[in-house]
């Protein structure tokens, strides 16, 4: 990888990887504000809070260790997009019964996701690497 890029990865790695882990934590500590938005047809709720707070912080950990880091960032784009149904069923209730978080919180994280995503690949180095010499 270039130095350019590298240093792009390292960047996205510093960044992303404490916001993961603080939400790792906030699942584990405090999972009763995860399952107040928990859909009802999930079974064992507070084990899939739990789980994924463990996830969210072995995927921070993972970004910054060399044999794990690409995996880590392949898992944790993949978490982002596997949340986001509970991401948009959070917003619709919140929006609909005016009881929970407005549009200031749920339209950019909403819109932040794919951005996300993208974001894990890079940190990872799964995306943005070198290919070596144009097949021009």
């Amino acid at each position: 990888m270039g130095k350019t890029r590298s240093r792009r990865a390292d960047t996205a790695r510093l960044a992303l990887a404490p916001l993961y882990l603080l939400a790792g934590l906030i699942h584990l500590l405090r999972p009763d504000l995860f399952m107040k938005v928990m859909p009802q047809a999930i079974p064992h709720p507070l084990t899939v809070v739990m789980l994924t707070g463990g996830a969210e912080i072995a995927g921070a950990i993972g970004l910054f260790v060399r044999r794990t880091r690409a995996i880590a960032g392949v898992a944790l784009a993949l978490y982002a997009l596997c949340v986001y149904p509970a991401n948009i069923l959070h917003a619709v209730h919140d929006l609909s019964t005016g009881t929970g978080l407005g549009w200031a919180y749920h339209y950019p994280r909403l819109f932040a996701q794919p951005f996300i995503c993208w974001w894990a690949l890079s940190a990872g180095g799964v995306i943005g690497r070198d290919r070596g010499p144009s097949q021009g």
